[in-house]
């Protein structure tokens, strides 16, 4: 189903993205097809001489996650701009709930819109990132 500016209205969520909890070899994924090898995000004693209790994902992997969230609702090629806030740490074994809501209606350089709010929250409900999008629609 292709959706349409008519018939999208504010308020309207998209379909939620509940991913299993975060550990080692989504981290260690990643950081290969990402070419981020901070040690901080693979290297257990090297995050805990930071002053962490361990490794912990990448800001770009939960920013993935709302970017995989956005286009299981639109075409990647509907999207104009994407923003985000990174306001918590992922730690291993945290199970990410990506959510996102229509909060604005617009017509930006002659093309109509919609501004979705994104958000990123553990298993606890601790918001991890928060962001918003630009979506073109027909």
């Amino acid at each position: 189903m292709t959706l349409r500016y008519d018939t999208v209205q504010v308020g309207d969520e998209l379909p939620a993205l509940q991913l299993p909890p975060v550990n080692r070899t989504t981290l260690a994924l990643f950081a290969g097809a990402s070419g981020d090898h901070n040690p901080i995000h693979i290297d257990t004693d090297f995050a805990r001489k930071a002053g962490m209790p361990d490794v912990f994902a990448q800001g770009m992997l939960g920013m993935a996650w709302l970017g995989r969230l956005l286009t299981h609702w639109v075409p990647q090629a509907q999207l104009r701009r994407f923003d985000a806030r990174f306001q918590g740490i992922t730690h291993l074994g945290h199970a990410v709930r990506c959510t996102g809501r229509v909060v604005e209606k617009l017509e930006l350089d002659g093309e109509r819109c919609v501004r979705v709010e994104v958000l990123s929250a553990n298993q606890h409900g601790q918001t991890r990132i928060a962001g918003e999008a630009l979506v073109a629609l027909r």
